[in-house]
């Protein structure tokens, strides 16, 4: 049987690797930029579509998914596969970001979270065990332990007590089930979750002791919620060089392109994040050049690709001035036409991005990248 995590090739000038995550659904390569599928559905996409843009894998949220349209019957319907007509991998976060995004509907203890529905208000109650439970009823490939994603800034006291608890829920976590089990008919596998915060004496110390409970594959969570750029890549390079380089790295919710690029410099290996797909329902696409704000009036008789560079399905066949209209008069097509473009484009430099690795050429690749990309901020 193949090992989960294969190195294939590591730039002897950064950190930048490339590998593969093997799952029973399918392999990974990495890098990699995985499609956030919240509701067990990318928005505005069909999963088809998202084989024909060559999406590997999708993240799912078990918070959303425990809610509606509930575990039991996604259990009953054979597991998230199935229930979504999804043949490839999935991961599913466990509902650790939800504790940050609705921290005033929740209520944080050692056994675990209280919160209330975001729906309706009921009751619930999340433990280590049972968001491995739930997990393991989605039937994920890879899931979650149950963590804190502390708010930034925050005092260090707290921080401090929110990731031992951390470190606490993760080996309970992993003695519940174990690190792999398989609840369906295949392999999941179970990642630990590095948090502290910005403290980087907490980050080592979280990170030795997540390494110690020997999980498949570790994330790098608590990122990209405020802090400066330069912190969040300076953490996420910290966390990667604690881990083991034979485990595959997970930096979760980040980001824009040059983001991706400077931490597969550091040694990450998988991404996920609602920008390329929440940002091209509102119009901005992103392109070799940079982004490109198509609903400007300056577009409205443009009768050029998005990006001639790209060979996504929307720059082969559609206009800026199309696309402009469709998205002004609030038509499903145009931002399918977006999201479809936008998630082509991060998966598409992912791929690039490995050819690089494997090739030898990743900083002449990054250097090319900058050259012609410009920030937001330019």
């Amino acid at each position: 049987m193949k090992p989960f995590f294969e190195l294939q090739a590591l730039c002897p000038v950064t950190g930048a690797r490339a590998g593969r995550i093997h799952t029973d659904h399918g392999t990974v390569p990495t890098p990699n930029f995985m499609p956030v599928g919240t509701q067990a559905t990318v928005k505005t996409l069909s999963p088809m579509q998202l084989e024909e843009i060559g999406a590997d894998i999708v993240l799912a949220n078990t918070y959303h998914l425990y809610l509606r349209p509930g575990t039991d019957l996604i259990d009953e319907a054979g597991g998230i596969h199935r229930f979504m007509s999804w043949k490839r991998p999935v991961l599913t976060d466990s509902g650790g970001f939800q504790v940050y995004s609705l921290s005033d509907l929740n209520r944080i203890c050692e056994e675990g979270v209280e919160f209330r529905s975001h729906l309706d208000g009921s009751s619930h109650f999340l433990t280590p065990e049972n968001i491995v439970e739930a997990q393991a009823k989605i039937g994920a490939d890879i899931i979650m332990p149950l963590d804190e994603c502390m708010p930034w800034p925050v005092e260090k006291r707290y921080a401090e007590d929110s990731t031992d608890r951390t470190s606490r829920w993760a080996l309970r976590c992993r003695d519940a089930l174990g690190p792999v089990f398989r609840h369906h008919d295949y392999r999941q596998f179970l990642f630990g979750i590095v948090q502290g915060s910005t403290f980087e004496d907490l980050r080592r110390r979280n990170a030795a002791e997540l390494v110690e409970m020997d999980f498949p594959g570790y994330a790098i969570g608590g990122l990209a919620v405020g802090e400066p750029k330069r912190q969040m890549l300076d953490l996420a390079e910290l966390c990667a060089g604690l881990l083991p380089a034979e485990k595959p790295r997970y930096l979760m919710g980040v980001g824009f392109p040059e983001d991706l690029i400077r931490s597969v410099e550091r040694g990450v290996d998988v991404f996920d994040c609602v920008m390329p797909t929440r940002n091209a329902r509102k119009g901005t696409l992103f392109t070799r050049e940079g982004r490109l704000v198509v609903k400007n009036a300056a577009f409205a008789r443009d009768s050029s690709p998005v990006d001639a560079r790209c060979g996504c399905p929307t720059c082969r066949r559609f206009s800026r001035s199309y696309l402009r209209h469709l998205l002004h008069v609030k038509e499903l097509l145009g931002m399918q036409l977006a999201s479809l473009h936008n998630l082509y484009f991060y998966l598409d430099l992912m791929r690039e991005l490995r050819e690089a690795i494997l090739e030898g050429r990743f900083p002449q690749f990054r250097d090319d990248f900058f050259r012609d990309y410009r920030m937001a901020s330019d």
